[in-house]
């Protein structure tokens, strides 16, 4: 029995993949960005939309990753764990910054804090049939405090982590800095698992924790 469950979902997500997009019904578009994500000659597009569910966190979003089929719009992916819930960015509210298509990578910001702030940029490529996550970057901190800055290729494993200390007393000079580089290598996400657990990483230097 079990096989033929599994037979029949596969069959289903071949027919849904199939249909003609139409927008889930009270659904509201945030950005719409169109761009050649796989590098066909062809540009897809890509939807963010607040759904109708909503959680301690707010509204939960969805993406939307749309190809051309006979003139029209079919669902290639999607996801609800790529883009951050309408109330997840703090003091400053809703955190959805932009969608972007750049190089053939589908690119999505996201920014939050109050007094202390934060953005983070993830960085997708259509590869081994899964828009995996390739690069992040992050900068966040306080005027005349410090501001830190880590830049992460998924694809070689490389972290930057770069730190200043600022003296708002003169004139924001910055009179410390630390700079660090490692490797971790085999993290795999993707646009459909990203969000779903926190992946902590410590630097050994200046032990900077990263929750990817």
């Amino acid at each position: 029995m079990k096989p033929i469950i599994i037979l029949f979902c596969f069959f289903t997500q071949i027919t849904l993949s199939a249909q003609e997009f139409v927008i889930p019904k009270d659904y509201v578009l945030l950005e719409e960005k169109t761009g050649d994500l796989d590098k066909d000659g062809v540009p897809e597009k890509v939807g963010v939309y607040n759904t109708t569910d909503t959680t301690e966190d707010g509204i939960t979003r969805e993406i939307f990753v749309l190809k051309q089929k006979d003139s029209k719009w079919t669902v290639w992916k999607r996801s609800v764990n790529a883009v951050l819930k309408s109330e997840q960015g703090g003091m400053m509210g809703d955190p959805f910054q932009e969608i972007d298509i750049k190089n053939g990578l589908l690119i999505i910001s996201v920014a939050g804090g109050s007094s202390w702030k934060w953005s983070h940029h993830d960085k997708y490529r259509f590869q081994h049939n899964e828009f995996e996550l390739i690069g992040y970057s992050s900068h966040a901190g306080k005027p005349c405090e410090y501001w830190t800055t880590i830049d992460f290729n998924l694809s070689t494993g490389k972290l930057l982590y770069q730190k200043e200390f600022e003296d708002c007393e003169k004139d924001q000079e910055i009179y410390k800095r630390e700079e660090e580089v490692m490797y971790r290598k085999g993290i795999k996400l993707n646009l459909g698992n990203r969000n779903l657990k926190d992946i902590k990483i410590v630097f050994p230097k200046y032990k900077e924790e990263l929750y990817l």
